[in-house]
């Protein structure tokens, strides 16, 4: 566990961007874990099986949050004035980097945090993602090419940084 807690709620964090979610997350992680220890293959690595855990159990906790958000979004269309709006402005560029990543698609945003963040190979990311080597590649190259788009269009400051 103190081997791969670190990546584990990194990876968590990068993708509900809260912190105490990602702690419960990362800990649900491995009990999760745990509890299918058995159904876990000795001859694959561990950490791209308890990242792809913890990336499900993010998935899902996004998802219950955006019925809330919606919810929340429904009740302030009816009385507006019971909720007041408040913005983050970034204080930095890697949380400029880090908005524009958020705002691609789920699937594009894995494989950059799990190849640029979390230091991943190709191979551990398709055993984390599930899915083929290829489509890993042909993925990252697409989540790249619309990164840059992204950063042209909306935060022409980081040009720079990502050239």
């Amino acid at each position: 566990m103190r081997t791969h807690q670190e990546p584990v709620f990194r990876l968590a964090y990068l993708l509900l961007g809260e912190p105490d979610e990602a702690e419960d997350i990362a800990q649900e992680t491995f009990l999760r874990a745990y509890k299918a220890l058995d159904d876990f293959d000795t001859e694959r690595p561990l950490r791209p099986w308890l990242l792809r855990i913890a990336s499900n159990l993010a998935h899902n906790r996004h998802r219950s949050i955006g019925r809330y958000i919606a919810a929340l979004t429904r009740f302030a269309q009816r009385d507006p004035e019971k909720i007041s709006p408040t913005t983050i402005e970034p204080d930095d560029d890697s949380q400029l980097l880090w908005q524009a990543v958020k705002k691609m698609a789920q699937p594009f945003q894995e494989v950059i945090y799990l190849r640029y963040f979390l230091d991943m190979s190709e191979s551990e990311m398709a055993d984390t993602l599930d899915i083929p080597s290829g489509t890993v590649k042909s993925r990252l190259y697409r989540a790249l090419s619309k990164l840059r788009g992204i950063i042209e269009r909306d935060y022409p400051e980081l040009k720079e940084i990502v050239e």
